[in-house]
């Protein structure tokens, strides 16, 4: 059929080609720095919420620290030099201080990072029967669990939902705020919420008492995160139960990041309470947990 063309045609036929071929690596061009001038703007919003967020509470933590002198006198002069807020014993107090603006302080930063969606996508989708949340906050998980019609009686849980959320944490200002937003939920006769310390619960609960156990963004700010691991496991029935955790820490892949979190660990241990550098791999292996899916990113 080619052969049976006019030469007109096939030169039309062959410029027609040529320009096609010509436009398509223009255009995969372009859309390549659309997309690159997108993840760049994603990444610089994110890298400017967290510079912008921690500057205010340094700020914040300076107009504040007269009232930390009589904690800090006990310090001698020949170690004062090696006191690191990533160690200090006493991080978790910064949850009492930050308790009433948390979530507006820290909303922004999330929802720039997707967070709310993982959180959903961890909670609505996993979560089952009774559950313990330690390390609960101000309660930023409420909206994503997916609760049960009708609660099970049942040893074994309930797969169709969630019948009650037990929510824990070590702050009582935190959870002070959690149960105002409790009051308002449609389930909120589903929730119980307490003060406790994540890494011993013996007191409260036999070995085995729940169906799933969560854990989101605390591994960060537990003193002893292996520990608070092993007490999970301990809590968490044997046969069935589930631990779900959704944390941060120190790339294995990102050398510039993982510089980053070390270069301005202590400062973010200062102002947030968090070490947002630890080695969640170390910390997963040391607390002999069962790892059946993981996800990084």
């Amino acid at each position: 059929q080619t052969q049976c063309q006019t030469q007109s045609q096939t030169q039309s036929m062959s410029n027609s080609m040529s320009n096609s071929m010509s436009s398509t690596p223009k255009l995969f061009i372009k859309r390549a720095a659309i997309a690159s001038a997108a993840l760049a703007s994603y990444g610089a919003i994110v890298y400017l919420t967290y510079e912008f967020m921690s500057a205010t509470m340094e700020k914040n933590s300076r107009s504040t620290s007269s009232n930390n002198a009589t904690a800090t006198s006990s310090t001698t002069n020949s170690n004062h030099h090696q006191f690191s807020h990533v160690t200090n014993p006493n991080r978790n107090l910064t949850f009492q201080k930050l308790a009433s603006m948390y979530d507006y302080q820290i909303s922004s930063e999330e929802n720039a990072m997707l967070l709310p969606l993982f959180r959903r996508c961890l909670l609505y989708f996993h979560a089952r029967g009774k559950v313990l949340e330690v390390g609960a906050g101000t309660g930023r998980n409420l909206d994503y669990y997916s609760f049960s019609t009708t609660p099970s009686t049942s040893q074994h849980g309930n797969n169709n939902g969630v019948d009650e959320v037990i929510l824990t944490d070590i702050s009582d200002e935190m959870l002070r705020q959690a149960r105002e937003k409790v009051k308002q939920h449609k389930h909120k006769d589903r929730f119980k919420l307490f003060v406790a310390d994540a890494k011993d619960m013996t007191k409260y609960y036999p070995d085995d008492s729940f169906d799933t156990v969560v854990d989101t963004f605390g591994l960060c700010s537990f003193d002893d995160p292996v520990k608070v691991l092993k007490e999970l496991q301990r809590v968490c029935k044997k046969s069935g139960g589930k631990i779900l955790l959704l944390e941060h820490g120190r790339s294995k892949s990102c050398g510039p990041l993982t510089n980053y979190l070390d270069k301005t660990a202590e400062r973010h241990a200062k102002n947030w309470g968090c070490v947002y550098n630890r080695d969640l791999d170390t910390i997963l292996k040391e607390s002999g947990v069962i790892v059946e899916t993981l996800y990084t990113w």
